[in-house]
């Protein structure tokens, strides 16, 4: 069985109602990034931070997977399927997708503020008071601007394993991720799906300008074909 690695971003979420990670000015009600999602602002003020990403879990409450993570999914009875996403929602699972690999962590999960190996399943909101077993305030379990990303080296073996890399839903604008592109074979064949070209994917790359849900209803057979 052939493997197809996916390396998802924040442009499938959008279609099931996920707000994106900033607005277009850069800006979460007037706070700039770095100070809701970074640990210089976790110093700062911890309540913005928890308040920040206790909208995002209560949105996460409401949505439901689409059509491109339903496809994802079914691609499981065709391929070994990996797929390796910067989102922190749990679409993919709740789609029926068996190997998801969370690079900037899950918004359903919290960890002490001194160790990360301290992690709790976190369907509600968390408060300031909130504790982890060993008496630290507990945080997102979310990997923050200026933190390592410590599932690169699972997610770069998996890029170098695939017979297919599937880019679907993100313009490959934030590092490490975006460095997977060089770590994929030579004889790998790479297809993205997004609607933004300004990046460049390099002249190995099979281009389609759609939104997720649709350039996955096209290439869908196609990619059953190919298995």
């Amino acid at each position: 069985m052939k493997k197809l690695t996916i390396l998802s971003g924040a442009g499938i979420s959008a279609e099931s109602g996920i707000q994106t990670f900033r607005d277009s000015n850069g800006l979460w009600e007037n706070h700039s990034v770095t100070e809701v999602a970074s640990p210089q602002g976790w110093r700062n003020n911890r309540e913005l931070v928890l308040e920040f990403y206790n909208q995002r879990r209560r949105q996460l409450h409401e949505v439901e997977p689409n059509d491109a993570h339903k496809l994802l999914a079914e691609l499981e009875k065709y391929y070994e399927v990996q797929i390796i996403t910067q989102n922190i929602d749990d679409l993919h699972e709740k789609a029926g997708s068996s190997k998801v690999l969370h690079l900037h962590g899950e918004l359903f999960k919290s960890c002490s503020c001194n160790n990360k190996n301290l992690i709790y399943e976190q369907k509600e909101d968390i408060k300031i008071g909130d504790k982890a077993a060993d008496g630290a305030q507990l945080r997102p379990f979310i990997v923050w601007f200026g933190e390592d990303v410590p599932l690169m080296k699972e997610a770069a073996r998996h890029a170098k394993e695939a017979d297919i890399f599937l880019v679907i839903g993100t313009s490959l604008q934030v590092y490490p991720a975006a460095g997977l592109l060089q770590d994929i074979k030579d004889t790998c064949l790479l297809i993205v799906i997004n609607p933004d070209d300004s990046m460049g994917y390099g002249k190995r790359a099979v281009v389609m300008k759609e939104t997720a849900t649709t350039g996955m209803k096209i290439l869908f057979d196609k990619l059953v074909n190919m298995a």
